[in-house]
């Protein structure tokens, strides 16, 4: 079995009372919004829709990159609700088709993670940008003054040059059309670090995250203190 199987194979199962597990999360945090509505000042609510590294595969929840920018919010007491719709396996097939029912719930700023199970299932670029694109006219149907972020991913050099350079491209050119707030590549300065991954080499430690949040973080930071 060829290393790209074995790399789609750890990617792409994942089990299902941990699936279960992490729609429950995902159920309570946009059940609370309502709640946190009624807080002192209007909170900002970002939601993170992703795959299994926004859900922080193999960690605890509270490791992951969207736990890690909401304990930021905290900190520096920013009225910013995050929302972790990460869901381990997800393609952006998959956020195409939950799309609606995460918009059922009001939200400020909507973060793109999908796309990597795509590039390792060698789904072609063109129909990922697609899914992408949708899933943002969708949301702006719904909300028109929605801003977007979408996280640029890369694929491993093992898929082929051509088809990893054309994959790479399509997240600026989904960004550029929608005017969407682009992060370059979310794993910048994790991937290929075999410290600050797992050991299947594709999520990130606890230390990977830490990092995932910072690249997230120089996007989304002017998004959330517009004038400072």
């Amino acid at each position: 079995m060829s290393s790209a199987v074995n790399v789609l194979s750890v990617v792409c199962h994942f089990h299902f009372n941990r699936a279960i597990r992490l729609w429950v999360l995902v159920w309570a945090s946009l059940l609370a919004w309502p709640a946190l509505s009624a807080a002192p000042g209007k909170a900002q609510r970002v939601v993170v829709l992703g795959d299994s590294l926004a859900a922080g595969y193999g960690l605890d929840p509270d490791e992951s990159f969207p736990a890690l920018l909401q304990k930021k919010m905290e900190k520096l007491n920013l009225p910013v609700t995050v929302v972790n719709a990460g869901v381990s396996g997800d393609t952006t097939a998959g956020g195409l088709r939950r799309i609606d029912w995460v918009l059922k719930q009001p939200l400020d700023i909507l973060l793109i993670e999908l796309g990597g199970n795509d590039g390792l299932r060698g789904i072609a670029p063109d129909a990922t940008k697609t899914n992408l694109q949708m899933i943002i006219h969708r949301a702006r149907t719904k909300h028109p003054d929605l801003k977007v972020i979408v996280a640029g991913m890369k694929m491993p050099a093992n898929m082929g040059t051509d088809y990893t350079e054309r994959f790479h491209q399509i997240f600026a050119e989904v960004a550029s059309a929608t005017q969407a707030a682009l992060i370059p590549f979310l794993l910048e300065g994790v991937a290929g670090n075999s410290n600050l991954n797992q050991a299947d080499r594709i999520h990130p430690t606890a230390a990977g995250q830490k990092i995932v949040a910072e690249n997230v973080w120089k996007i989304l930071q002017p998004l959330v203190t517009p004038g400072q």
